[in-house]
Formats: structure tokens, sequence, C-alpha cells
């Protein structure tokens, strides 16, 4: 069995973004789009940019509760089929934020193929939620089993798509959620009408919505209306949740 161990060329954790609160009492694993096959090493300043924006809002936002937020830097730039290279380095940086931080919850935020590797990590026993922001997942095919989601019980997950993206199709991460909400209720997925792989037009939505869930998730401040609203309802109401014009700019309820 592989050894979940400091990969070989060295997965590692980013310095905490913001000032680090004194006490941390949770964690937040920000994931950065790789490439489906790649050995190559992420440039930092490129490897960083899908994911920044994020980590600074979320820093700000929880640095009272104790939030620390930290880019995982991967290895290599590639998934590379069944060695799954970012899943292994988001397992890994959940073992190194316990080993930082002691026994907090973690949340895994990933981006396009952060976030499948999010997901996919998403069973370590530190995780307590996960959020996949335009997931790339892999096209179904008879021959291969499905994406798993067993792993995701007894986590929150949000998922949020561009109804136009292009690069990664909306619908299977639809049907994934269909699947993960059979074994948990606790899954939610929000649609971005008209925007694309990016989420660039509805950028400050996106942004609000996931700093709702992972506060919500990881703190029990209540969600807002919307996130409680897409948890509660039954597929697939809840999994194809409109991201509203302006959801945001009233946070709460």
């Amino acid at each position: 069995m592989a050894q979940q161990a400091t990969p070989v060329r060295g997965a590692r954790l980013g310095r905490a973004l913001g000032p680090e609160p004194t006490a941390v009492s949770g964690v937040a694993l920000l994931l950065p789009d790789g490439d489906e096959v790649s050995g190559r090493r992420p440039s930092p300043l490129l490897a960083t940019a899908s994911v920044r924006a994020l980590g600074r809002r979320l820093a700000r936002a929880g640095r009272e509760e104790g939030l620390a937020v930290h880019v995982v830097h991967y290895r290599c730039r590639g998934w590379n089929g069944s060695e799954a290279h970012l899943a292994r380095d988001a397992s890994w940086a959940a073992d190194e934020a316990v080993r930082r931080y002691g026994d907090v919850a973690v949340c895994l935020v990933g981006v396009g193929m952060g976030g499948r590797a999010a997901l996919r990590a998403g069973g370590h026993e530190a995780v307590d939620s996960v959020a996949a922001i335009a997931p790339w997942l892999p096209d179904e095919d008879v021959a291969a089993p499905p994406e798993p989601v067993k792993q995701l019980a007894g986590r929150r997950v949000l998922i949020v798509h561009g109804t136009n993206d292009r690069r990664s199709d909306p619908e299977s991460s639809f049907r994934l959620a269909a699947r993960a909400k059979k074994a948990n209720r606790d899954v939610c997925r929000f649609e971005v009408h008209t925007d694309g792989h990016g989420l660039h037009q509805y950028r400050d939505e996106v942004l609000a919505l996931a700093e709702d869930f992972v506060l919500g998730a990881l703190f029990g401040r209540a969600f807002s209306r919307p996130v409680a609203d897409a948890l509660a309802a039954p597929p697939p109401l809840g999994l194809r949740m409109p991201l509203a014009a302006g959801f945001g700019r009233s946070l709460r309820h």
C-alpha cells in the first residue's frame, strides 16, 4: 500500500494566507487546477492563480474564528490516471494540517482538476467538508468504474459548476452529485447559468458562496438561505440550484 508520507519531489503547503490566527481551529486547503496528464512541476505563481482570490477572502473572513488557509503545491501538474497524484497530494496535505495544528476540522476546496482531487480525497479522517468548483471529471466509460462517492459519506459537500463550461462537462458533476446524495443527504450543487469554466462572469457570487459554505461547515455558522435550502432539498432540486446574481451582497439569510 502506498505511504502517505511526503511524496517524491515534495508536495508542500504554501505559507498561510493572511495573518495566521493565534489559535487555529479549522483549516481550508486550497487545491488549484491541474492537467489530466503531466509530470511537470507546477509554476508556483500560475498554479495558485485559480485559488488566490478565494484564499485571501477565506483568510480574511475566517480569521476571528481561527481559520488557517493554505494552498497545496502539488508535486506535479497532472492527475496521471490511476496514480491520481493530485488526490494523493490532497490527502498528504490533510495529514500535514493535522501534524501542524492538531485535531482540527479540514475543508478541501478545489478548482477544476483540484475539484476532482478534493472529492476523491474527501474520505480522509480529518476532512469535515469538501467544496469542488467547476470540477474536472472524466468522461463516463462503461468499461471503467465511475468516479467514487462513498468516501464522501458524513461530509458536507458543495459543488459549483457553470452551465457553459466547455472544459469540464457540468452534467458529469450533476451525475456524481446525484450518486453521492443517495448515501449522503449533505450534498448540494449550484449551477451558474451562462458562465464558463473559469466562472469569471459571476466571480463575486461564486466567492461569496464558497465563503458561506466553508465557514458554515467548519465553524457551525448558519448557512445562507440558498445553501440551507439546497442541502435540504431532494434531488434534483438541491443539485440544480441556480446561483442568483448578487448572491453575497447580503450574505446571511
